[in-house]
């Protein structure tokens, strides 16, 4: 893994207007943001393999007035909820269905429409690049592991995923890059790779899963790179409410900080 770097914070003032409804809207982990990047733009969640396990899932105790009626529970869900109040039960769960994208694994049906979104891209003249995808529970407690025994516990829980807590664990996220040689940096968001995915993603399924000026809400300041997989019809009826982010979209709290 490469040397922690933190440019989280920088991409506060990186984010362009074009950012703040993108897609209707974390060095790959490799690392980022929900995975543990240490060249992410914000915090991102972990804790050691002795990650509590008491948090209850999503369909226990989020609020049930305005939440969605989809499975945000079961780790196999297309609509699961991983955030840092939400972490996968069992913590080390991993997917049966990965298959192998760009370098990197992703669960068969993300991998097919990231395949379709790739080819897109390509015809507009953009060279798509996969950096991470899948990235298993044992993984990232060595991940998690090195920014504790480098930085200390309190900062590592605003750089690196807890175990069990990581997006990437699902196989439904990934994170791109392009050519440009400013991947995993607040600058990709200026590229025409990170525009154009941000405002097409929906199309194939995908949401920016981190938005600009969203952290008090994901838990995670902005990527730009970091694309979450919820399925054709719910991506476009995210980009058709214009949410801000998708705890806001499927009506949840916000989680911006762990709950132990």
């Amino acid at each position: 893994m490469p040397a922690p770097r933190f440019t989280r914070r920088a991409a506060l003032t990186a984010g362009t207007a074009w950012a703040l409804t993108a897609c209707s809207a974390q060095e790959a982990e490799k690392d980022d943001a929900a995975g543990g990047s240490p060249s992410a733009s914000g915090p991102s969640a972990s804790e050691s393999g002795s990650v509590d396990t008491s948090p209850a899932s999503p369909a226990e105790s989020a609020p049930s007035s305005s939440r969605s009626n989809l499975d945000h529970a079961s780790p196999d869900s297309l609509s699961v909820l991983v955030n840092k109040h939400y972490p996968l039960s069992p913590l080390d769960w991993a997917p049966n269905d990965l298959v192998d994208f760009g370098g990197v694994q992703l669960r068969a049906e993300v991998a097919q429409a990231a395949e379709q979104m790739f080819s897109a891209a390509a015809q507009q003249g953009l060279a798509l690049t996969m950096l991470s995808g899948f990235r298993s529970y044992d993984y990232q407690i060595q991940t998690y592991d090195n920014w504790v025994n480098t930085y200390g516990q309190e900062q590592a829980d605003t750089a690196s995923a807890r175990p069990g807590y990581s997006e990437h664990q699902t196989g439904l996220a990934f994170d791109i890059g392009s050519a440009g040689g400013c991947n995993l940096q607040p600058c990709f968001a200026e590229t025409p790779e990170a525009q154009w995915t941000a405002e097409n993603c929906h199309k194939f399924g995908f949401v920016l899963r981190f938005p600009y000026w969203q952290h008090e809400t994901t838990g995670y300041y902005f990527e730009s790179w970091h694309f979450r997989y919820i399925g054709r019809e719910q991506a476009q009826k995210y980009k058709d409410s214009a949410a801000e982010n998708l705890e806001s979209f499927w009506g949840f709290e916000a989680a911006a900080d762990y709950q132990n």
